[in-house]
């Protein structure tokens, strides 16, 4: 696994440092004739219940998928922002205004959220960041899209002198925090609420999929950062794939990125920010200079022999699998799937990763810019 860059110099080259796999064949060479994938190369929920009935699926190869669903009621609460939409269920965040989000928000998903949480900073060498923040000078920072909360509560203890302040459209905070930090409901895909040039330091992690515009979207960032301040945006490609041809295109896995992209156009959003670049460009765009970026691919299960990969592969194998429903379920359902057929598709997934046999992984980008002095 390449080292991050320490956060007190640029890396030497912005370039990725992994080498872009093979290609996946575009049929499955085990079955005659071959599934039929559309235009969108999507597979579409009959294909997976008639190869479940011919491999004899059923829903304890996925570990009891609907054990620990939750339907938290709601009914108790009297403002607008503790409302939550439900999908078979699990709870959503509820439109106010424009703002949705693919990803449950309830219990469970906190839970795998707090998870992938240590998986990213172990991506990452351990690092909340790699922006060359001055410790000494930095006075306020931001998270956006701060989900529980759980980055911003260690950038606050990791910096007592700081301001923190992280946002999300949903309420899944702590209460009890750092006194140098507290929460606020914002729509980051509106126009921001912060005053013009107040922050140090704006944080933008995994926000694939819940961003109309990321152009505007940097825009806003770059309103909001002081002149010498940094922005950081860490965001996952959602294909996930294998270097020796283990994860096939007709496989659960290799057809997980290709169901959250053309899901995510159904409601207008974009899980091709990795592969578009969209961090960089719209950083380049909005003004931002001294651009750099890291990037590295992000296994899934404990097949790489590097003991760092293999432990982020144990954690990524885990975070996978404690709520893939939670992660799966919004973007299936907009393509039309039923719940069943939806729990079916997990299963082939679960299984998949649990046999080992895949080397599977995601490339993940973290690129960092500076606002120019005035």
């Amino acid at each position: 696994m390449s080292t991050p860059p320490a956060t007190t110099t640029s890396p030497k080259s912005s370039k990725s440092p992994t080498k872009s796999p093979a290609k996946s064949p575009s049929k499955s060479p085990s079955r005659t004739p071959g599934p039929n994938v559309g235009d969108s190369g999507v597979l579409s929920a009959a294909h997976w219940q008639q190869l479940a009935e011919e491999e004899d699926l059923n829903e304890d190869d996925g570990n009891s998928l609907s054990d620990g669903s939750l339907s938290a009621s709601t009914d108790s609460m009297t403002s607008s922002i503790f409302e939550y939409r439900k999908l078979h269920g699990r709870t959503y965040h509820r439109e106010i205004g424009n703002a949705q989000y693919w990803a449950s928000n309830d219990e469970r998903q906190s839970e795998t959220l707090d998870m992938n949480h240590h998986c990213l900073t172990l991506g990452l060498g351990g690092k909340l960041y790699l922006a060359p923040i001055d410790k000494d000078k930095i006075t306020k920072a931001i998270d956006i899209g701060t989900g529980t909360g759980i980055w911003a509560l260690d950038f606050a203890d990791e910096h007592p002198n700081v301001e923190v302040i992280g946002t999300d459209i949903s309420p899944i905070q702590p209460a009890w925090v750092s006194p140098n930090l507290k929460f606020e409901i914002e729509d980051c895909t509106q126009e921001w609420t912060f005053a013009p040039n107040s922050a140090d330091y704006v944080h933008l992690r995994w926000l694939a999929g819940s961003i109309p515009d990321w152009y505007q979207f940097f825009r806003e960032a770059y309103k909001t950062c002081k002149p010498g301040g940094w922005v950081e945006s860490f965001e996952p490609s959602a294909i996930i794939t294998s270097d020796n041809d283990t994860v096939k295109e007709t496989s659960a896995l290799g057809q997980w990125g290709k169901l959250f992209i053309e899901g995510a156009k159904k409601f207008g959003m974009s899980f091709s920010v990795y592969e578009e670049e969209l961090q960089r460009k719209a950083m380049e765009a909005a003004g931002f200079i001294d651009i750099q970026q890291y990037e590295y691919k992000a296994p899934l299960g404990d097949w790489p022999k590097d003991p760092e990969l293999k432990e982020l592969g144990e954690f990524g194998r885990h975070v996978f699998l404690s709520d893939t429903e939670g992660l799966v379920l919004f973007v299936a359902n907009t393509m039309g799937w039923s719940e069943a057929e939806i729990h079916v598709y997990i299963a082939h997934a679960r299984r998949e990763i649990n046999s080992g046999k895949d080397h599977a992984y995601f490339k993940q980008r973290v690129v960092w810019g500076r606002k120019p002095e005035e």
